[in-house]
């Protein structure tokens, strides 16, 4: 009986091992044929940004069952820990590579951040791939994109009447190419910018007399250098015009944020100011989540919270900062330092907050953080200096109203939502000025009065004895 059990374990066993060798092999064998790509490199003040923007994007192209695989080209200097949870929690292949030495540094109107994009040219050395759609991490897609891998050998969209954008771009792998754009660096090729951009659409100058790329029915792929629609590159402003998609050429599939660079839409305080910013922090909703950012807003939120309170059950004894029976003159200067301690105490509590922060943070969740914490330093400011509640946080009224007004969704056009934010802007432009009076005038009467700041040692006399006195 023993011997019998044995058999048969050793059977499962062996049962077990094979197919999981197959179920292996299959994967293995699994060979895509065609790629998303994008970078990632180290060296500028938002790298960490960068690197969620990535993860969203390629998680939201696993969400629509691309039949890609999806790539990054990532420098050797990017953390191994990032690279790990690409590799394990992502489910991406990670190409490390050296970072490409930039010969247009010294062009006069060169972008020091720009200074590694030219890494995006080690796209053309994916030959195991037919074609490769590169990316920047900026792109939200809509829906499905696989009918780009029939384009040609370089495919690109004009976002520009003129120039070509290089956030997404399709290409064929060759290092024939690759070694050429090598040798074109090397030679001083013109580069308008000094970046990625300028040396591609020098290098394909041609691109604007091509024709316009329209996948064939059959599922076979085209040959040459064609434009790709508009729908494929819509830059967001077109939205903020009208507030909804209206792009004519192509499928309305991929949204680009070419803007200033913090506007970006993964950070908090994009939205409401651009109403996609939303749209882009679903999907990390979706995909990422804000695993690591919550912990700090947790110890944010308890610190303003502990703050207030302490302010609070403090204020008898803040408002006894005290007294001077014997004001003199040479007093005069301090007191006009104290009032440009106390306006700036006020710009601080409304400033200071904001950089504490996680930049990447939801924004629902990012401006709630904000409004408390810049009430809870307010509280200090008011409870110090002995100023109206009020008027210190018209300001922070003034936000809240601004949001609102910013977020409402009934605008039918962006045009319209301009105007009433500076509808609203115009309206509340006296009471700011009005709680500004009120504030020094409140700070002269503060300093003014006779009994302040006792010297050391000395305790404060009660006010009534300061008058007879």
């Amino acid at each position: 009986m023993a011997v019998g059990l044995g058999f048969w374990v050793v059977v499962i066993w062996a049962v077990v091992v094979v197919l999981t060798a197959a179920a292996g092999e299959g994967e293995v064998g699994v060979r895509r044929r065609n790629a998303y790509a994008t970078m990632m490199y180290m060296g500028t003040p938002r790298d960490y940004e960068f690197y969620v923007a990535t993860r969203v994007m390629l998680r939201s192209l696993s969400r629509l069952d691309v039949d890609a695989d999806r790539v990054v080209i990532a420098s050797k200097d990017v953390p191994l820990l990032w690279v790990k949870a690409m590799k394990e929690e992502d489910g991406v292949k990670v190409v490390s590579v050296d970072n490409m030495k930039n010969p247009y540094e010294k062009q006069s109107n060169f972008d020091n951040r720009f200074k590694l994009t030219l890494n995006k040219l080690y796209a053309w050395t994916l030959v195991e791939y037919d074609r490769v759609v590169m990316l920047d991490s900026d792109n939200i897609f809509l829906q499905k994109t696989d009918e780009l891998f029939q384009c040609g050998q370089f495919c690109a969209v004009f976002i520009n009447p003129c120039i070509f954008h290089t956030g997404l771009f399709v290409l064929q792998p060759s290092m024939v190419v690759f070694k050429n754009m090598l040798h074109e660096l090397e030679s001083g090729r013109e580069n308008p910018d000094g970046a990625d951009q300028g040396f591609l659409t020098s290098y394909f100058s041609d691109l604007l007399d091509r024709p316009l790329f329209h996948p064939p029915l059959n599922s076979s792929k085209l040959n040459g250098t064609y434009r790709l629609p508009l729908g494929y590159q819509m830059d967001a402003s077109y939205y903020y015009l009208k507030l909804k998609w209206r792009i004519p050429c192509g499928p309305n599939s991929v949204i680009t944020f070419p803007s200033a660079p913090w506007l970006k839409p993964w950070y908090w305080w994009s939205w409401p100011v651009l109403p996609l910013g939303l749209s882009w922090h679903e999907r990390r909703r979706n995909t990422i989540g804000y695993g690591a950012e919550v912990p700090v807003v947790l110890i944010q939120a308890v610190m303003y919270l502990a703050i207030m309170a302490v302010t609070r059950l403090a204020r008898p004894n803040l408002s006894k900062l005290c007294y001077n029976r014997h004001p003199e003159k040479s007093l005069l200067f301090f007191h006009t330092m104290l009032k440009m301690v106390a306006i700036w105490s006020i710009l601080a509590a409304y400033m200071v907050p904001f950089f504490l922060i996680p930049h990447t943070v939801n924004p629902l969740l990012g401006w709630s953080l904000y409004l408390l914490g810049s009430a809870a330093l307010s509280s200090i400011v008011i409870n110090v200096f002995l100023l109206p509640p009020l008027a210190i946080l018209t300001p922070w009224l003034g936000i809240i109203g601004t949001l609102a007004v910013m977020a409402n969704p009934c605008y039918p056009d962006g045009v319209v939502r301009a105007l009433a934010v500076f509808a609203y802007a115009f309206c509340c432009a006296p009471f700011l000025w009005g709680s500004l009076v009120k504030i020094m005038a409140s700070l002269h009467v503060f300093i003014e009065r006779e009994a302040f700041f006792p010297r050391l040692g000395e305790s404060p006399q009660p006010p009534e004895f300061t008058k007879l006195y």
